[in-house]
């Protein structure tokens, strides 16, 4: 029997998912509360699947496409599927009365997974019957070609379910990470937004141009990055491993960390003084177009490189 996953919301994020259980060998099905935009999502997805075909990240490309349909109705996408992945609104209240409706409608056994980026699964799956089997599965965009999938459960979500939703994760081929604890954000966000914030202030008080403090992350800290993180680089950036890089080097991240950029490095005159120096691409779909197609070249490259 074929496995069957419900997408809950057919944007960006929702055809991303599609594309990656579809090219698994699940039977997709896909859901708007628009009216024609799950529809209208099938062509694009089969569009997206020819260009992973074409980076070698998909080997069937028009067989996954006829793995994906719209049926009609919120109850019909549910009925009988393995798991539910929500790609909704960034918005509490919509969560809530999403979550309320699919744990009403989906088979007892499914995982209900929300993409939320920052939202904290138990405010929304408090007052469930089946909270238990409710949890974040939060991609990174543009999630078929960025493989990390964070999973955090609420105090309440069963330690069962998490583990079949990091074994499933895993089965489509992405790379799931759990978050041991709730926090605000998960875990990508937050490091995301330590960089983004010293980014920010570090331009807006003229000590680099916007252009070059994207060079450093580009062709510096990233470059390491994409096949390892901080610490395995501090491992390997001292002769004695991580203890031997904290006793040498810390003293300088401390006093830094004793004084972190504030909230206001996102608001005017910081932002204004940002955007004084920023050109903006003059086809922002051009330029998104170019990183997917980087990052597609990216993924096959480190695919090929796995130790």
């Amino acid at each position: 029997m074929t496995d069957s996953v419900a997408i809950i919301g057919s944007g960006l994020i929702g055809r991303a998912w599609a594309m990656i259980f579809a090219r698994a060998g699940w039977d997709v099905r896909l859901f708007d509360a628009a009216d024609g935009i799950a529809e209208a999502a099938i062509p694009l997805c089969a569009e997206g699947l020819r260009t992973l075909a074409e980076h070698g990240l998909c080997p069937d490309p028009e067989g996954a496409a006829g793995r994906i349909r719209a049926p009609e109705g919120l109850a019909a996408c549910l009925d009988g599927v393995g798991f539910v992945q929500e790609n909704g609104p960034e918005r509490l209240d919509v969560k809530q009365a999403l979550f309320a409706e699919l744990d009403a409608l989906a088979p007892p056994d499914a995982i209900i997974a929300s993409s939320s980026s920052a939202i904290r699964c138990s405010l929304f799956t408090e007052g469930l019957p089946g909270r238990g089997r409710c949890l974040i599965g939060h991609p990174v965009n543009p999630p078929h070609l960025i493989p990390l999938v964070e999973i955090s459960g609420a105090p309440w979500t069963d330690t069962a379910i998490l583990e079949r939703a990091r074994a499933t994760y895993e089965a489509i081929g992405q790379v799931p990470i759990t978050v041991l604890k709730e926090i605000e954000g998960f875990i990508l966000n937050r490091l995301q937004g330590a960089l983004l914030a010293e980014a920010f202030r570090l331009a807006a008080e003229g000590y680099v141009t916007p252009q070059d403090l994207d060079k450093t992350v580009a062709d510096g800290l990233g470059l390491r990055w994409s096949f390892m993180g901080p610490f395995e680089t501090i491992e390997l950036n001292a002769p004695g491993g991580i203890a031997d890089y904290c006793a040498r080097y810390t003293g300088f991240y401390k006093s830094l960390a004793a004084d972190p950029a504030p909230p206001t490095v996102y608001e005017a005159p910081a932002t204004e003084a940002i955007l004084a120096q920023w050109r903006a691409p003059a086809d922002l779909p051009a330029r998104m177009r170019r990183r997917d197609d980087r990052l597609a070249a990216l993924r096959a490259h480190k695919r090929s490189q796995k130790d």
